[in-house]
């Protein structure tokens, strides 16, 4: 467990924070991800309050989704109302007027009248409760529907990337922790595009293979990153510990509390090297007893990173 809070928690958070910045860029939410984190840590952000507030909204949002149900109208209501708290009229009600999606100064999607809403959201939501298709296409086609239905006053494009994460994660907890929506963030425009071309065709196919596209580079961008997610397990407890000086092999397993040699050289040491993240002070000899080891630049970023250092 203490692995866990140390390095997988970090780690958790700087994806989330990654997740809340793509989704809420994309309505035009201009705060950066640092100052997404220092709201996350309780700092005072000079920011307009709007903005603020749906970061904390966000924030508050995506602590709670684990406990939803996909297929619950009461959970996504829930969420809704978590998302816009303070920012809409009805937080957490469908609408009750006819809404139009823009571009610029042009309709490009009028969603269905509001009285079709509820029973829209109701068979959307029985059909995902039974759907027999791999989740990964499901979440794909009901955000595709949700989009279309336009269910809210607002916030039907944040809400929409969170259910489809929800709907992942009860297939794959990994994607609890996936941040697919700075993907999206990264193709808008292809999101949006991709959006229309369905509605055109009358079909979700077009949206669906763009999604899978997205799904696959942020799964894809995660495997790169594996070996942080390697040192958020017992490496990153390794380097956390350490300062700029230099360290024995025997410091070191002093250190972490370790007496069985073989546990700290294959789980914790050799890891961490072949990372990149310590560095052999005698490189040229480097089973010499004089051996030396110590954090580099790449290590000190990490913990900078995951903010288990300062940067002072």
């Amino acid at each position: 467990m203490a692995t866990e809070s140390a390095g997988a928690l970090p780690l958790r958070r700087v994806n989330r924070t990654r997740t809340i910045h793509g989704s809420l860029a994309i309505e035009g939410n201009t705060l950066s991800e640092q100052q997404i984190t220092a709201i996350l840590e309780g700092k005072p952000v000079i920011a307009p309050p709007r903005e603020i507030q749906e970061v904390r909204n966000a924030l508050l949002a995506y602590e709670h989704f684990p406990s939803w149900n996909p297929a619950s109208e009461e959970d996504l209501l829930v969420a809704h109302a978590l998302l816009m708290r303070g920012l809409v009229g009805h937080p957490g009600a469908y609408r009750h007027r006819g809404v139009g999606v823009m571009s610029g100064d042009q309709v490009v999607h009028m969603a269905p009248p509001a009285d079709r809403v509820a029973i829209l959201m109701g068979e959307l939501l029985a059909w995902l409760s039974r759907a027999e298709v791999h989740p990964l296409i499901a979440s794909c086609v009901f955000h595709y529907e949700f989009e279309f239905i336009h269910p809210f006053e607002d916030g039907n494009g944040r809400l929409g990337r969170l259910w489809q994460t929800v709907i992942l994660s009860r297939w794959n907890r990994l994607f609890a922790d996936l941040p697919v929506e700075s993907i999206i963030h990264a193709h808008q425009q292809d999101y949006y595009r991709a959006l229309a071309d369905s509605n055109d065709e009358g079909a979700s196919t077009l949206f669906v293979e763009f999604m899978l596209g997205v799904i696959r580079e942020a799964v894809m961008s995660a495997s790169t990153e594996q070996g942080t997610e390697q040192a958020t397990e017992q490496v990153l407890n390794l380097l956390a510990r350490m300062g700029e000086g230099d360290y024995s092999a025997k410091t070191l397993m002093a250190l972490m509390g370790l007496s069985h040699r073989p546990t700290f050289l294959y789980d914790y040491l050799h890891p961490a090297l072949d990372g990149g993240w310590l560095e052999l002070t005698r490189p040229e000899t480097p089973k010499s007893p004089k051996q030396r080891y110590r954090l580099t630049a790449s290590g000190r970023q990490l913990l900078l990173e995951l903010g288990l250092r300062d940067g002072g």
